[in-house]
């Protein structure tokens, strides 16, 4: 196998393959893909993350598709992270949205990974903050992150991307007001796909008045409401002009620097989370106090707030954490 730092060097040179294994050992936690992106980080930061999310059942991944096909008439080179469920068994993605994106597999300018939840609430994994890094230090202009559909927790795509697509469908009836609270709230463009069949009207109706009742500062971006019908392609490209524009006003009032600093701050938080609970588990599993503790809590003689607050004291006391 390459080096972490061959592998890096022929990422930059936009060698896909290599964009691939290093994405696969960042997954699977591998030390080299670590060491790769170490290599990669600093030539992120100029891609245009894009993130798709909404109910599942509102055709995000067709939708997805026929975004690739219209950035890719505009002559913008693609890199697509498409979020399936986790498999409880391997790990991996069940449902694979490359079988929906097929149209897009020989082209060079459009690349595709599905990647697994890993049982994140938020819908987002580490590994897909990680490899939107791989790819636009790859130098793709947009990297497009479809998320699993989760419901109205599917909130970690906003700390990822610039501009946030919410998808609505009719037929949800009263569940666009239980939505309110989650994923309406953070759509910087809504879409009302499959906006041909019965109740679209209804829902448009509904979704501009959440919208209008929403407070927003002087000189925000008001969200805008548009209507796409994704198998058929209408829409499309209007969808496309409103994720520009909205990202235009990022550029123009500069949020876009504050977007990106935010995304750099969660990852670099959700990987500090990550570390130390590996290392407080691992120093409670191979202490003698520490284990103690877990079968207190297993056997419920000790409340396990108690009993972390004692591990926690019991870790910074040894001396081997310390070095």
């Amino acid at each position: 196998m390459k080096s972490a730092r061959a592998l890096a060097d022929a990422a930059l040179a936009r060698d896909i393959l290599a964009g691939a294994r290093i994405i696969r050992l960042l997954d699977d936690r591998d030390e080299h893909g670590i060491e790769a992106l170490a290599h990669l980080y600093p030539s992120s930061g100029r891609a245009y993350v894009l993130g798709v999310t909404g109910p599942p059942g509102a055709g995000k991944s067709t939708l997805v598709s026929k975004l690739i096909g219209a950035l890719r008439k505009r002559d913008l080179t693609v890199g697509v992270l498409a979020i399936d469920p986790t498999s409880p068994f391997s790990g991996g993605a069940i449902l694979g949205d490359r079988v929906r994106m097929q149209e897009h597999a020989t082209d060079e300018g459009a690349f595709i990974r599905s990647m697994a939840t890993r049982g994140q609430l938020g819908g987002l994994s580490r590994s897909t903050f990680e490899a939107s890094a791989v790819l636009d230090a790859m130098g793709f202009d947009v990297v497009l992150v479809e998320t699993v559909g989760v419901g109205q927790d599917e909130l970690d795509v906003v700390e990822l991307a610039h501009t946030t697509v919410v998808v609505s469908v009719p037929g949800l009836g009263d569940g666009i007001q239980a939505m309110k609270a989650g994923i309406l709230e953070v759509g910087d463009v809504h879409v009302i796909n499959k906006s041909d069949l019965p109740g679209a009207d209804e829902l448009e109706r509904q979704l501009h008045v959440m919208l209008e009742t929403e407070a927003h500062r002087e000189g925000a971006w008001k969200p805008r409401l548009l209507r796409t019908v994704a198998e058929k392609g209408e829409g499309v490209e209007e969808l496309v002009d409103g994720c520009f524009a909205h990202r235009e006003h990022l550029q123009a009032t500069g949020e876009d620097e504050r977007v990106a600093a935010r995304r750099a701050e969660h990852f670099f938080l959700e990987i500090l989370r990550d570390e130390v609970s590996a290392r407080i588990l691992a120093f409670a599993r191979g202490d003698a106090a520490g284990a103690a503790l877990l079968e207190d809590v297993r056997a419920r003689r000790r409340d396990p707030y108690a009993a972390a607050a004692a591990l926690l004291d019991a870790f910074e006391a040894n001396p081997q954490t310390k070095r």
